[in-house]
């Protein structure tokens, strides 16, 4: 194996909620450190119906780790505070730096169209570099389409019974970029704004053919090892997970029955590098402060990184260039900057100030059925406690 949530359903997956447990651990905490009001703003997702909820919060008061909730249902041990996820989306975070890094060294242009570098695919020719990172390029999102008059349009299965039989199925990024496509696109390129997952799978494939190396290995060379980087990894079709690891598990219906099936192992490249990666919250951590101190792109770049799109408001702020920018108003730090992602059982948390001394990384677990509708308000809530002191 090579080393390398608008909402959590952004990813094309929706975070399921997890059935409510009784007798849940209180959640542990960093030694030396009591912070009741984090162990709190865990306990609260869990009380909410996850299984379980690892955080790591790094601030002026140093670094703090927690987790609440079980690492396996029916079992009573709390998930690992250095534990393995899958961060879904999160992974359209790196994807843009290395993206960005190539235009940085000159092998590219942000304004590049893209077709001159993947002749192959017969791209609109007004598609840029730009347009895949912030999403305006149109394209029909390989994962489905929700569209404005209710209308869905399928893509590969993602869902239901459909994916759980397929969860093992690998898919090639050139299949799902043709998959997209084949579809009318959702507006003229650099005419909107739409989230779709196929922008970073051509990405992927724009890495590849700028460097001649596969995504893994140019994430490996330039991210993952300077970085010491050493628990995060672009798994490809490898449906495994390193130990330690919190399981995840899917809800769905069976013949009118719910059925919860534990999908820890499942094959993600259905979702490539919009959202595969696997990573732990002290990686996380270490690699957004690290990112938005500057010490991964120049600053210029770094000013485009966070140039937003005005269409792209969403429960995590707007759009820049792989990554969220969100003010949470009066008596917090200001602006946060973020990628959160999901991936069927598993959501990640990445926030941070605009410095990159601030930050908050975590995973949610899902557990058995509940529904997603208090998740906003926990988020809030943490978020509020972590940036503003309340």
């Amino acid at each position: 194996m090579t080393k390398s949530l608008k909402t959590f359903r952004r990813t094309g997956v929706t975070v399921l909620a997890a059935a409510l447990l009784t007798g849940v651990a209180v959640p542990a905490a960093s030694a030396g450190q009591d912070r009741p009001e984090l162990r709190q703003a865990v306990q609260e997702f869990v009380d909410n119906g996850y299984a379980g909820m690892q955080l790591r919060v790094r601030d002026e008061r140093g670094e703090w780790t927690g987790s609440a909730g079980v690492r396996e249902l029916g079992g009573t041990a709390k998930p690992s505070t250095d534990g393995h996820f899958r961060v879904g989306s999160t992974t359209k975070n790196f994807t843009a730096t290395l993206v960005l890094q190539l235009v940085a060294e000159g092998k590219i242009g942000l304004d590049t169209p893209v077709v001159g570098v993947l002749p192959r695919f017969g791209f609109d020719r007004r598609i840029t570099v730009r347009m895949l990172l912030q999403h305006t390029s149109g394209l029909f999102n390989h994962t489905g389409e929700l569209l404005p008059d209710g209308t869905i349009v399928p893509g590969i299965p993602w869902s239901g019974q459909e994916w759980v039989d397929k969860r093992f199925h690998t898919y090639q990024p050139e299949e799902l970029v043709r998959l997209s496509l084949s579809k009318p696109p959702r507006f003229e390129p650099g005419a909107s704004w739409s989230y779709s997952n196929t922008n970073y799978v051509v990405a992927r494939l724009l890495v590849e053919a700028l460097t001649g190396h596969s995504f893994a290995d140019e994430l490996d060379r330039r991210i993952l090892r300077p970085l010491k980087l050493r628990d995060t990894l672009s798994p490809g079709s490898w449906s495994g997970m390193p130990k330690p690891y919190a399981h995840a598990y899917y809800t769905y219906d069976d013949a009118g029955r719910q059925k919860t099936l534990d999908v820890t192992h499942q094959n993600p490249s259905w979702i490539s590098a919009a959202g595969d990666m696997i990573s732990t919250t002290k990686d996380l951590q270490t690699y957004f402060s690290a990112l938005q101190s500057g010490k991964l792109l120049p600053p210029w770049l770094m000013t485009e990184m966070r140039k937003t799109h005005p269409k792209s408001e969403s429960l995590f702020g707007r759009y820049g260039l792989g990554q969220f920018v969100q003010d949470l108003g009066p008596g917090c730090v200001g602006t946060v900057i973020s990628h959160n992602g999901s991936n069927n059982g598993y959501a990640a948390l990445m926030y941070s100030t605009p410095d990159g001394s601030k930050t908050m990384t975590a995973s949610v677990t899902a557990g058995a059925t509940a529904s997603d509708a208090k998740f906003p308000d926990a988020l809030n809530k943490l978020l509020k406690t972590v940036f503003c002191g309340k």
